[in-house]
Formats: C-alpha cells, sequence, structure tokens
C-alpha cells in the first residue's frame, strides 16, 4: 500500500496504473484502513481527482469510491475533506463521473453521522435539487441513493427532511415515481423508497398530500396492475413494494386520506398484483394486505367494492400463505364484518366459516385470536352463522382453546353466544389502521 502511494506521489509516468492497482487493492476492508491512516494518503487523492487531468480524475474517483464502501466509520471521517468537492462535481461533468461521485457521497452518508453533519451546511440538499432535473437516468438513480440514505439517518426528521421540503424535490422525486414505467424505473424505485421514508417520519404528510401524492400513487399502482399480465418490466416488485408502505402509511394518518380514493379499481389492481407476485414473491403479499387493511378499516365503501367484486374468495384463498398474511386477511374479515348485520350475512354466504375451523386449529395464538374476534362480530350480528358454526363442528374448536390462558376468555364467551347467540359479550373491536413497516 505504501509503495503504491508513494507511486501516485511521485507522478511518474505509470501513475495511472498504479492509482488502478491502488484501487484494486482498496477493495480490501484491511487495506482501507491502513491506506487512510498513512501520512498525506486522502490529501493525494484530493491532489489527482481535483486535478485537470479527465483519465487521472476517473481513477482517482474510483479510488475514493472503493474506501466509501468501507463499514468502518474512520475511513468514512477520513474522507470528510472530500465531501465538498464531491459536491462541486455534481455539475458539469460527464455522467460517468457524476455517477460516481453521488454514489461516493451515499455510501459515507450511511457509515458516518460526521459526514452527514458536514454535508448539510456543504448544501447537498440544493446541489441534488439541482440535479434531480438531469435528464440522464443514471444521475438520477444515483441521486435517489443518496437521498434515501440521508433520509434514512436517525436525525433526518428534525435536521435533513425540513430542508428537503423547503426544496424543490418532493414534487419532481413525485414525478419520477410516477414515470417509472416511462421512463427508468431504477430511479422510481429510489424515489419511492425516499418518499417512503419521508412519510414514515410522520413529518411532512401533510405537505405530501397537498403536493397530490394520494391520488399520484393510486394511479400509479393502476397502472402497475394493467402492466402486469404482459410486458412487467424485470424488477417491478421493487416499484410495487414501497407504492404499497406509501399508500399504507399515508392512510394510516387518519386524515381522510381513503375518503379521496374511493375508486374500487384499486382493489381490483390490488388483487392483480397479489396474484401475479404470490408466487415468486410472496413479501408482496403482506404489503397489499397491510394496505387492503387500511383502506377498510373506516371506510364502508371499499368493504362494500370488496363484496360486489367478488373478491371475498380471493381473499380466503390467502389464509395458509404465512402467519403474517392469515393474521392481516383474518383482519380485514373483521373489518367488514364490524360494518354490521348486512355485511355479516354476506361473508355467511360465503365458504367463510369452513375455513375458519382449520385457523382455529393452528397453534398461533395471534391467528387463533385474530379468528375469535371475527366469529364474535360474525355471531353478533347475524346469529344464523353461529348455528352453522356448530353444525360443522366448530363447537369442539372452541373448547380446546379453553386451557389456553391468552385465548380461554374469549373462547368461552363464544361458546356462550355460540349458546345464546344474542347474549352479552367479552369482546371489544379490536380493528384499527395499521402503519407499513418503516
Amino acid at each position: 500500500v505504501l509503495e503504491l502511494l508513494r507511486a501516485v506521489q511521485r507522478g511518474s509516468e505509470d501513475r495511472k496504473r498504479s492509482l488502478s492497482r491502488l484501487r484494486w487493492a482498496l477493495q480490501n476492508k484491511e487495506t482501507q484502513q491502513k491506506f487512510v491512516r498513512l501520512d498525506g494518503s486522502i490529501r493525494t487523492l484530493i491532489g489527482i481527482f481535483t486535478s485537470s487531468l479527465a483519465d487521472m480524475q476517473m481513477e482517482a474517483a474510483r479510488c475514493l469510491h472503493e474506501l466509501s464502501h468501507s463499514s468502518d466509520p474512520a475511513v468514512a471521517e477520513a474522507c470528510l475533506p472530500v465531501t465538498s468537492y464531491l459536491l462541486t462535481y455534481l455539475s458539469g461533468h460527464s455522467v460517468e463521473f457524476m455517477e460516481l461521485c453521488l454514489y461516493t457521497l451515499g455510501n459515507l452518508a450511511v457509515e458516518s453521522e460526521a459526514v452527514r453533519k458536514q454535508l448539510l451546511p456543504q448544501g447537498i440538499i440544493p446541489v441534488l435539487a439541482s440535479c434531480i432535473q438531469s435528464p440522464h437516468e443514471a444521475v438520477l438513480e444515483g441521486l435517489g441513493y443518496v437521498l434515501s440514505q440521508l433520509l434514512q439517518a436517525k436525525e433526518a426528521p428534525t435536521e435533513i427532511i425540513p430542508l428537503v421540503l423547503d426544496s424543490v424535490l418532493p414534487q419532481h422525486m413525485l414525478r419520477l415515481v410516477c414515470s417509472g414505467l416511462k421512463a427508468g424505473i431504477g430511479a422510481a424505485v429510489e424515489f419511492a423508497w425516499c418518499l417512503h421514508y419521508i412519510v414514515c417520519s410522520h413529518t411532512a404528510n401533510a405537505a405530501l398530500l397537498s403536493l397530490g401524492a394520494l391520488p399520484a400513487l393510486t394511479s400509479l399502482l393502476l397502472d402497475l396492475a394493467s402492466e402486469i399480465p404482459q410486458d412487467a418490466p424485470e424488477g417491478l416488485e421493487l416499484l410495487v413494494c414501497p407504492v404499497l408502505r406509501c399508500l399504507s402509511n399515508l392512510l394510516a394518518e387518519e386524515t381522510g386520506c381513503e375518503v379521496q380514493i374511493q375508486d374500487e379499481r384499486l382493489l381490483i389492481a390490488l388483487f392483480l398484483i397479489l396474484q401475479c407476485f404470490l408466487q415468486q414473491h410472496p413479501f408482496i403479499v403482506q404489503e397489499c394486505l397491510w394496505l387492503l387493511n387500511n383502506l377498510t378499516a373506516d371506510e364502508p365503501f371499499f368493504c362494500s367494492a370488496l363484496l360486489s367484486l367478488d373478491l371475498l374468495p380471493a381473499l380466503l384463498q390467502l389464509l395458509p400463505c404465512s402467519q403474517m398474511a392469515s393474521v392481516l386477511v383474518l383482519t380485514v374479515l373483521c373489518n367488514i364484518a364490524e360494518k354490521g348485520p348486512a355485511y355479516c350475512q354476506q361473508l355467511h354466504r360465503q365458504p367463510a366459516l369452513p375455513l375458519l375451523l382449520p385457523t382455529l386449529a393452528l397453534p398461533d395464538p395471534e391467528v387463533v385470536g385474530q379468528c375469535l374476534e371475527l366469529l364474535h362480530l360474525l355471531f353478533l350480528h347475524w346469529p344464523e352463522a353461529a348455528a352453522d358454526f356448530v353444525t360443522q363442528g366448530g363447537h369442539r374448536a372452541l373448547e380446546q382453546h379453553q386451557r389456553t390462558p391468552e385465548l380461554q376468555e374469549r373462547a368461552r364467551a363464544l361458546l356462550d353466544m355460540v349458546g345464546q347467540p344474542l347474549g352479552a359479550s367479552a369482546f371489544s373491536p379490536c380493528h384499527a389502521t395499521l402503519s407499513a413497516f418503516s
């Protein structure tokens, strides 16, 4: 390492080759740590990085990029003197050079709070706001990467997000996310995660809603669903996931959002996405169910639409997918049942009860508990369901839970209801909108 540094410092004819060898050496974690401890090492790289020789600049940029991959905060902090130059070079240079600078900045920001604290007064947010209007997909994707790293920082809600909201970044992020199918999907994915991190901060949702985030993202989801059967681009699930989370979390804010998007096509889109990704990308199932829960939690429109569009059989088929899917499917069914007798009557007409019996036999208390809540609502609002439940052997399924500490009270209350369907209840409603994963 020392020999390579000296060869670079001497400025010999082989300097470019020495830089190239140094770049490969800096892929090793120990070499990175040794390099930054050598006197004048970073200063030498900065000298070449800021020189007028384009090919040497590029090699120095690649060396700095390798250093930025280090998980050692000491290496990131050794690179503090280079951040102002990285920002300066985000204008008027080649796309490849700008891309390198962006990913280097993003990597450094991940590992070091000191780097982030330096970048803010150096004007990183205005610089990114200027870059976001670039016509180059590679630059936009790199920019989205930098921004997503900054927005995940622990200090983001108080120190970074306010600066982002005061810039033109949010409106351009929304534009780029929603044009993901027409432009490049890579940049759309990065900016969709950026929006998700902003929404999860609970500091900026009013600002995003005023920009039309809800109808824009709803429209995008409809577009994404329409692409699925024929020419869905590779990696589409990577865009679908943060878009679903943004919508779920905006709805969880209790701002009356669900009233703004009373469009039954959204339910059809969700079930198309579920059907498409169920086998290859099962994590999308959970994301769709989070959104479906938040749509149906308070708003009767989506409960009615789910029944009138005959989507209940497709929903019931998701019960055995996973533990979390089971809980969420049952929660959505509770949301519907809670709306009253007419809704419970329609649930009873569907083959729901036969599917609930195997669910009651599962060893998972959370799943069984949610199933008991659903049965309570059905029996309360539509006593005929209780009679059918007994006919199908449900009484025995309930009896086995009388010995489970966390379930026994609810199981006994249901057994009482089966005997006297209109009797008193030991239950209280437990539906709620749920914040998606942050």
